[in-house]
C-alpha cells in the first residue's frame, strides 16, 4: 500500500518539479551602462519573456536610438520565440527601459513590481511632476509578492527584492532565477543601496532569500563590468554565491555585510544617467509629454544630490 505524501513531502515534490524545468535564457549585454538583458524561453512551447530591455541613449546629443532592443527582436523572431511578457525587474537608474517599444512589436505585455507606485511617488517629487499617474498604470500589470504566472509551460514566481530599490522583485522559473540589480558576479559582490528608497539591511534580507533558493539554481545578474581583456558574465548558482561572493558568502553577518556596503555605497558617484533615465522609466519606458512644439523635454533637479 502507497502511504500518502505529507505536507513536506509535497512541498519538496513541488519544489523538484518546479526545478525540472530548465528555461533556456539568452544574455545580451549593453557596454556603455553594463547592463544585462535577458530572454528566456520554454523550449516545448517556443513561448518566453524579455527582461530589462535597453533604450539607448546619448547623453552627449540626447538621443535615443534602438540598438539594443533591435538585437533582442532580431534574436526572438530568428528563433521563433512568442514574447508574452517585456518584464522590468524595478525602475532602472542607469538605462532607459525600451519595454514599452518592444511589447508594441512583438505584441506583448509589460510588468513589473507593484511597489513602483512608491518609486513613481518619491520621484515624482524630486522631479517635481504632480502630474505623473502614481498608480502604477504605465504598465499592464503589475506583480505582487510571491505571484506566479506561465509562460508556455513554465511557472515563474515573484520575489520582492527590495533594498537596492523599493520596488525592486526577482522573477524565479525553474532553475533560473532573475536577479537584478541585487548580486554581481561573486568576485564582485553585491549592488549598491544608496539610490533614495534603497536600504542596505533590505538588501541583506533579499539576498538570503535568494540565496534559500536550490543550490544549483542559476542567478542571472543585471550588471556586469569586466576588466581589461575579460569576457562579461550573466552570473553565477547559488552555490557559488554562498561559497565564494564576497559580500555575502556563507560566514558573512548580516552587520558585516550593512558596514562592508554602506562604506562602499559613500564612496560611489551616481549613475551618469540617473536623472535622465528614471524620469523615463518611472513613465514605463516613454519620454515625458510632447511640449507645444512636439518635442519631449528632461527635468534636472539641481542641488537634490549631495556631490560626491
Amino acid at each position: 500500500m502507497t502511504r500518502p505524501a505529507n505536507t513536506c513531502e509535497k512541498k519538496n515534490m513541488k519544489q523538484e518539479a518546479a526545478m525540472s524545468a530548465k528555461p533556456v535564457v539568452k544574455g545580451f549585454w549593453d557596454k556603455p551602462t553594463g547592463s544585462w538583458q535577458y530572454v528566456f524561453h520554454d523550449p516545448e512551447t517556443m513561448k518566453g519573456a524579455v527582461i530589462d530591455p535597453v533604450w539607448d541613449y546619448d547623453p552627449m546629443a540626447a538621443a535615443t536610438s534602438l540598438g539594443n532592443a533591435r538585437r533582442i527582436l532580431e534574436y526572438v523572431k530568428a528563433e521563433g520565440i512568442e514574447i508574452d511578457w517585456v518584464l522590468d525587474t524595478h525602475p532602472h537608474a542607469d538605462h532607459f527601459s525600451a519595454a514599452v517599444w518592444l511589447a508594441e512589436e512583438l505584441g506583448a505585455k509589460r510588468g513589473i513590481g507593484e511597489r513602483v507606485r512608491k518609486v513613481q511617488a518619491l520621484w515624482a517629487d524630486i522631479y517635481n511632476t504632480p502630474d505623473l499617474a502614481q498608480d502604477g498604470r504605465q504598465w499592464d500589470h503589475l506583480f505582487a509578492e510571491g505571484e506566479t504566472f506561465k509562460i508556455g509551460n513554465l511557472e515563474v514566481r515573484v520575489m520582492l527584492s527590495t533594498g537596492h530599490t523599493l520596488a525592486s522583485i526577482t522573477y524565479v522559473t525553474g532553475d533560473a532565477a532573475f536577479v537584478h540589480d541585487t548580486l554581481m558576479q561573486p568576485e564582485r559582490g553585491t549592488s549598491r543601496a544608496d539610490f533614495p528608497g534603497g536600504s542596505a539591511s533590505e538588501l541583506w534580507e533579499s539576498i538570503r532569500a535568494i540565496l534559500d533558493l536550490p543550490e544549483e539554481t542559476r542567478l542571472f545578474i543585471g550588471h556586469d563590468y569586466p576588466g581589461e581583456g575579460e569576457e562579461p558574465q550573466t552570473g553565477a548558482t547559488v552555490a557559488e554565491h554562498r561559497a565564494s561572493n564576497k559580500h555575502v558568502k556563507d560566514g558573512i553577518s548580516r552587520e558585516e555585510f550593512i558596514e562592508t556596503r554602506e562604506a562602499r555605497d559613500a564612496t560611489l558617484p551616481l549613475p551618469k544617467l540617473m536623472l535622465a533615465a528614471l524620469q523615463v522609466n518611472i513613465r514605463g519606458g516613454r519620454k515625458p509629454e510632447a511640449e507645444g512644439n512636439g518635442r519631449s523635454y528632461l527635468k534636472i533637479p539641481l542641488d537634490y544630490f549631495e556631490p560626491r
